[in-house]
């Protein structure tokens, strides 16, 4: 039986429930964990008699309570990078039954942090026609470190040894087929150790610089400076805030239902990859020339002024 971690959220704000997936065990079932009323209810969500067309599923980038804009280019959707800004992963189930979402940043997985394939990740579980928000990398049962904007040399995936893939977003949707039950599985081990060794481990990691004022000052003094076209966008690992797991069962389709990827920079980046236009502070004569039309005047040809 394939393990599979459900993460709970303790935010009154949050209307739905998370969970993540461990790989292990059969090919065609997995065990999860899953807060709040929800736990040890049944609820044989099931297929619709007939096709049904949904709405896609969704990922956003939120910063300060909005999401940040997704630009099509090159064909990708990218999203602008604040720097230093903290932020959170919004995900959309648009389906009837629930589904499990093997959610990365820069490569990792938001919950061990291990490089794996998607069917074989940990995965966050989102209920029918429901949104969870991942505010950060899971780090045990109760607590996560926050996402934030930072450079390649400060970003979590670079204390990791890991850094091949920062800058993107990926989150893949498998979907359950069947109810639910609770069950008690063995601890987690995040970061493939034991909590004890993982605790050890990030109190001598590297922390991200703060001034007095804690880590919101330390963020609000990050944003302020710009960032410089040398230096590109990844994700650093922040403060810790509370967030706690359970496990429930889930027996998962094989193949993903979907898969979404977000490419993230900041803004000199986008500008060299053509995805936002170049500020010009003179008229640009390309600009106007991009303007240009064919005919306007059926007339004779006129003289040219002397």
């Amino acid at each position: 039986m394939r393990k599979t971690f459900a993460a709970a959220f303790c935010c009154a704000c949050f209307a739905t429930l998370g969970a993540a997936v461990f790989a292990g065990g059969s090919k065609d079932e997995t065990t999860a964990l899953i807060e709040g009323d929800e736990a040890g209810q049944e609820r044989p969500w099931g297929r619709p008699a007939h096709p049904v067309r949904y709405d896609p599923f969704g990922v956003e980038v939120i910063v300060g309570g909005s999401p940040l804009e997704q630009l099509p280019g090159r064909g990708r959707v990218y999203v602008e990078a604040v720097a230093g800004s903290e932020y959170v992963l919004r995900i959309r189930n648009p389906l009837p039954v629930r589904v499990a979402v093997a959610l990365s940043v820069d490569g990792l997985n938001t919950i061990d942090a291990r490089r794996t394939t998607a069917r074989d990740a940990s995965k966050w579980v989102v209920q029918p026609y429901g949104t969870i928000t991942v505010t950060g990398w899971q780090m045990s049962q109760t607590r996560a470190r926050r996402f934030y904007f930072t450079s390649e040399r400060d970003s979590y995936a670079k204390k990791l040894g890991r850094a091949a893939d920062v800058g993107v977003i990926t989150a893949v949707f498998f979907r359950e087929r069947a109810g639910y039950s609770e069950v008690v599985p063995p601890s987690p081990r995040p970061l493939g150790e034991s909590s004890r060794d993982e605790e050890s481990k990030m109190k001598s990691a590297p922390q991200p610089s703060q001034s007095s004022s804690g880590a919101a000052g330390a963020a609000r003094n990050r944003a302020a400076e710009p960032a410089r076209d040398d230096e590109y966008a990844a994700t650093g690992i922040g403060r810790s805030v509370g967030h706690d797991v359970r496990w429930v069962n889930l027996d998962l389709e094989r193949d993903p239902a979907a898969e979404v990827t977000l490419r993230y920079e900041y803004r000199p980046a986008l500008v060299r990859l053509g995805v936002l236009p170049r500020h010009y502070d003179q008229p640009d004569p390309l600009r106007r020339r991009e303007r240009a039309r064919g005919f306007a005047d059926p007339r004779f040809c006129p003289d040219p002024p002397q």
